[in-house]
């Protein structure tokens, strides 16, 4: 997926993941009960970024994001200093 945005300095662009619609159980869970995941894929990364590159799984600050919908895509853009960690694949 590429980014309709070019982030800048230290920042990235990220796609966050899905919300969970049912437990490890199989309940299903209703909207209001599913909680926002702290977990993104970038699609893009700024100049002076480093330790985290395009199509890296990140973990990173709930609050620490500008929020932005284009073309029906919601995007997540992140200082790179607000990225707790990458997660690494099975």
């Amino acid at each position: 997926m590429n980014a309709p945005l070019k982030p800048l300095a230290t920042r990235v662009v990220a796609v966050r993941e899905k919300a969970q619609t049912k437990t490890a159980s199989g309940i299903y869970l209703p909207d209001t009960a599913k909680e926002k995941p702290v977990i993104a894929t970038v699609v893009a990364v700024g100049p002076d970024t480093k330790g985290i590159k395009k199509n890296d799984r990140i973990v990173y600050k709930e609050y620490a994001t500008t929020e932005l919908k284009v073309n029906d895509t919601e995007y997540l853009i992140i200082n790179e200093e607000d990225i707790l960690a990458t997660v690494e694949e099975k």
